[in-house]
């Protein structure tokens, strides 16, 4: 059956290189990482000012949804990470962990050891903050973490107009902190010289001569092996030919939260029907496979500057995390706000002034109601997956996005924002009606690359996976990644990648904080 190794990790995103990097500590243990992309030889990889120039290229598996109805029939590209560090080596690197009330939601669903308190030491464990060790962050860990260096004028007018409205915050507040609600300047997956902090870069590079880790590039699997109810391997695709490596303890899945479900469900781990359909031999019949699809939509709210400011090398400077409606105080916010000064690519191309003149805010749907689902185009594995997001099918949704409209007019009239208003650009002025405005949400939202929840924790019949990530059905099998979430955090996911491959190392090798 091929070579043999203790631990096969598949997938060498966000999770999956924190997950080969301490599994491979024990010097005694032999382990597999597979990739279906190649190397991250790409010289934009590492320049941050140049992530536009990766999105469609070929280190970008350009997944596409199918029509969406609720944003009047489009269809949404979904880049995705086909490289070593998967979507950490082409996302924007903002470093946010997610609201505490998230995580304490998860063990509230019946995911004991998840609530905030018990992943905060995962987190930090992962850290080396540039302001150094501290209850909420790590320092000397393997992912460099820094502060915004050189924030605009006017994005430190936009920390300061929320501050004018009632938000709390400042120039020194800290997402990753005590409090996470509030408007401040974000902290960036970035290394001291200035270049991108990826999964593989902080995690693999440092490690790729352990002569107990090998590193596949450019292979693609196609298929776990299952022998008497047990993962016993994977097959996969590289070079033309299918090839064949066993794990003699357990595979780890960390594909993502489209190519995760997928490759469980041509293992024939899913929904029986939806398998028998593509004639598959149902492993297990899991029914909450691909489904609990959920996603951060983004959209553009555009304003005239009155000066030219220096064009950032970051996509978002600063931002807010807020509730939109009073009853959910409890919960974690459901919008985000990402400003930035002057990105000339976020500025519709037929604008007929000058794109440098101009401030962006990128308002975030944080707590999406809406929920969609993965599933096989075909029993071929070369086949992309089906993907239905079904965005803004829920109503609430609209109304958040259209509350994100108003909320950044009005900070653009405060006292701090006004000597750098020159009008509106997006949706523009004359827009201004509730009926206008949500047409406005259905046609300019967009993906900003989220999707998270498809092999769900949990202890319902929908969950495919334990809280120790074990998937249910059969044995030998972990998922750790961003489909493992069972609601999205309210902010950027990556960060919380990092700490689901800490955790998952910790619970492959029976441990609680230490390390193989």
């Amino acid at each position: 059956m091929g070579e043999s190794f203790d631990y096969i990790v598949i997938g060498a995103g966000t999770s999956g290189c924190v997950v080969a990097h301490r599994l491979s500590e024990d010097a005694s243990s032999r382990v597999l990482l597979l990739e279906g992309g190649g190397p991250d030889t790409k010289p934009e990889i590492h320049d941050p000012a140049s992530l536009y120039k990766l999105w469609g290229s070929e280190v970008d598996y350009l997944y596409s949804t199918e029509e969406e109805p609720g944003i009047n029939h489009r269809r949404m590209v979904c880049n995705r990470g086909k490289v070593l560090g998967g979507s950490s080596a082409i996302h924007a690197m903002i470093h946010i962990r997610g609201n505490p009330r998230d995580f304490d939601h998860w063990n509230y669903l019946g995911n004991e050891g998840w609530s905030y308190e018990e992943v905060l030491p995962y987190f930090n464990k992962s850290e080396d903050y540039v302001g150094g060790a501290s209850r909420y962050h790590g320092a000397g860990g393997p992912l460099s973490v820094i502060n915004l260096p050189d924030p605009t004028p006017v994005a430190h007018a936009f920390v300061a107009a929320a501050l004018e409205l009632g938000f709390k915050g400042g120039p020194d507040w800290d997402f990753n902190g005590a409090e996470h609600e509030g408007a401040g300047f974000y902290q960036f997956t970035i290394t001291r010289d200035g270049q991108r902090a990826s999964s593989a870069v902080a995690f693999l590079n440092p490690i790729k001569q352990r002569p107990n880790l090998t590193i596949a590039t450019f292979a693609q699997a196609t298929r776990l092996r299952v022998e008497n109810g047990r993962v016993s391997g994977v097959e996969y695709r590289q070079d033309g030919q299918i090839k064949q490596a066993r794990a003699n303890r357990e595979v780890i899945v960390s594909a993502g939260a489209y190519d995760s479900p997928k490759l469980l469900m041509l293992s024939g781990i899913g929904p029986a029907a939806h398998l028998q359909a593509h004639g598959i031999p149902v492993i297990a019949d899991r029914p909450g496979v691909g489904g609990n699809l959920l996603d951060h939509l983004r959209m553009p709210v555009i304003f005239k500057n009155t000066q030219v400011q220096p064009i950032p090398m970051v996509l978002a400077e600063a931002g807010l995390l807020v509730h939109t409606r009073p009853h959910t105080a409890a919960a974690a916010p459901d919008l985000q706000i990402n400003f930035n000064a002057a990105v000339p690519a976020l500025v519709p191309p037929d604008y007929p002034g000058d794109p440098r003149l101009t401030y962006n805010f990128i308002t975030i749907l944080a707590q999406p109601q809406s929920q969609g689902a993965v599933t096989l185009r075909s029993a071929d594995p070369g086949d992309p997956p089906v993907i239905r997001h079904h965005y803004l099918e829920c109503e609430t949704d609209v109304e958040v996005m259209v509350h994100s409209i108003k909320l950044a007019r009005h900070m653009v009239c405060t006292r701090a924002m006004t000597p750098f208003y020159a009008g509106e650009v997006m949706p523009g002025e004359p827009i201004q009606r509730d009926e206008d405005l949500r047409e406005y949400v259905r046609n300019n939202v967009f993906t900003i690359w989220h999707p998270v929840g498809t092999c769900k924790m949990g202890r319902d019949r929908l969950a495919v996976v334990d809280p120790q990530l074990r998937v249910y059905g059969v044995r030998g099998l972990r998922v750790a990644d961003a489909s493992i979430m069972p609601t999205i955090p309210s902010s950027n996911p990556n960060a919380a990648c990092f700490m689901i491959g800490e955790k998952a190392a910790d619970l492959i090798c029976g441990a609680d904080s230490s390390v193989c």
